[in-house]
């Protein structure tokens, strides 16, 4: 087995929210196992739960996602299949919103990192959908991570936030997974995007469009129901260049 081909986790994360993060963080997730034929597992630690509440196929909302880190607890015991064949699920809830103050009691930096570790023979590749901000809950995503995907909108606002995840990265010192900053929700239409996208030429581009929105109603991948979109050609590119990463590890 060559690097590529270990386990691999791969966070979508942001300074901000509305960015797009769980669009992301469920159509990577498709990509991982319809281009890849990954074993994936999507993590939701974000405790709006917006990737559960699309993909989750058991309503019954025991909120229990935070015990895993508290409790000498297997975490296989809360994964889930999803409404999506070959996608597994760690469920967000409630119970979330204290997990930065559980992280900075337990005092163990690399908690999550241990957890995944726990996961190599299961799974190819682990998504995280993670709540934005810097916290305690990103430091344990940026420890375990492998790769940082960090959706940015074509804005001053949502590049200087990427800049400030930039400058946290360098002040921690040391070695930290590559970031790679898309693009999202893109309109062409509209100058302020062309000219963000002319100041960086390389990064990928996901466009705002109706298929995206339509995930929300239809609560599936864009894959499922709008595979020869725009919005799906630009997530298998996205995948495409995540994967390239990870093989140079």
């Amino acid at each position: 087995m060559n690097k590529g081909d270990a386990l691999a986790t791969i966070a979508v994360y942001s300074l901000k929210g509305g960015v797009g993060k769980t669009t992301f963080a469920v159509n990577l997730a498709w990509a991982a196992v319809r281009n890849s034929s990954r074993r994936t597992l999507l993590w939701d630690l974000d405790p709006q739960a917006a990737a559960t509440w699309m993909l989750s196929a058991d309503k019954s909302g025991r909120d229990e996602a935070q015990a895993i880190f508290s409790k000498d607890i297997d975490v296989r015991t809360l994964i889930r299949p999803s409404t999506v064949p070959g996608i597994d699920l760690i469920a967000a809830d409630t119970s979330l919103r204290g997990l930065d103050r559980l992280f900075f009691d337990l005092g163990k930096k690399k908690r999550l990192a241990r957890l995944i570790e726990g996961l190599e023979k299961d799974y190819d590749r682990i998504i995280l959908d993670c709540p934005p901000g810097l916290t305690e809950t990103s430091e344990q995503v940026l420890r375990a991570a492998d790769v940082i995907v960090v959706p940015v909108i074509p804005s001053p606002l949502s590049q200087r936030a990427l800049g400030e995840v930039a400058r946290y990265l360098m002040q921690r010192g040391g070695s930290h997974p590559p970031i790679l900053p898309v693009y999202s929700m893109v309109d062409r239409r509209r100058s302020l995007h062309r000219s963000a996208m002319e100041e960086n030429p390389t990064w990928p581009v996901v466009p705002m469009a109706s298929a995206v929105e339509q995930m929300a109603s239809r609560r599936k991948p864009i894959g499922e129901f709008a595979p020869s979109s725009p919005a799906a050609q630009q997530f298998a590119k996205l995948w495409q260049a995540i994967e390239k990463k990870l093989a140079k590890r």
